[in-house]
């Protein structure tokens, strides 16, 4: 069996906000705390690798998990944020009276952000980075740092929830949800637990 740990990167001052996206922003102050409540965390698990998004804000939430693990982080360019082309940077304000925005929301199997990905492209990426770290690994656990979307379209698919709904699993800044998959059959062991609601336990 291979654990797969889906960690979303902590605060930055766009969540909430806008859409990031590819930008390399950083971690505000509030993320960088969370990002050392998840070291402390994960220095109790047995942990084969830390993987990370090659962007700022996860590398840095990274940094303190593979630290208190004695490991070096590895970077993965399927863990990437979704490219979300022309709305890279801007407010969600901004984006509520663009008819493609809302498309976007209402439909994501069938539409794609402009001048960039689709959900299919950024499921297909990451469910085949998972799936080539357990048939490669499949005694391990690994920890994988990424971003909002792409770990919620990864759990949909493991999940076998359609790419339109996947906006009903919540994946908050700084949250751990993990994956058992033996052979290929995956199961969901916990989902977007986090400190704040209590569903992780702080070390201290």
């Amino acid at each position: 069996m291979t654990l797969v740990y889906l960690v979303r990167h902590a605060d930055h001052d766009f969540v909430g906000r806008g859409l990031a996206g590819r930008m390399g922003t950083p971690l505000n102050e509030d993320g960088r705390v969370q990002a050392e409540r998840l070291g402390r965390w994960f220095a109790r698990e047995r942990v084969s690798a830390v993987w990370s998004s090659p962007l700022p804000r996860t590398q840095q939430t990274a940094q303190p998990i593979a630290r208190e693990l004695g490991l070096t982080i590895r970077t993965a360019d399927p863990l990437v944020e979704v490219d979300f082309g022309a709305w890279t940077g801007r407010d969600f304000a901004e984006l509520q009276d663009d008819p493609d925005w809302r498309h976007w929301n209402g439909a994501r199997s069938l539409a794609r952000a402009p001048g960039g990905e689709c959900m299919a492209e950024v499921q297909a990426r990451m469910v085949g980075f998972i799936n080539r770290l357990v048939a490669d690994d499949p005694e391990g656990s690994h920890v994988l740092v990424g971003h909002g979307d792409p770990i919620r379209v990864a759990l949909a698919y493991y999940l076998g929830v359609p790419t339109d709904l996947f906006l009903r699993i919540e994946v908050s800044p700084a949250s751990i949800s993990v994956l058992a998959i033996d052979g290929w059959t995956p199961r969901v062991l916990r989902l977007n637990g986090t400190f704040d609601d209590g569903s992780i336990a702080p070390v201290s």
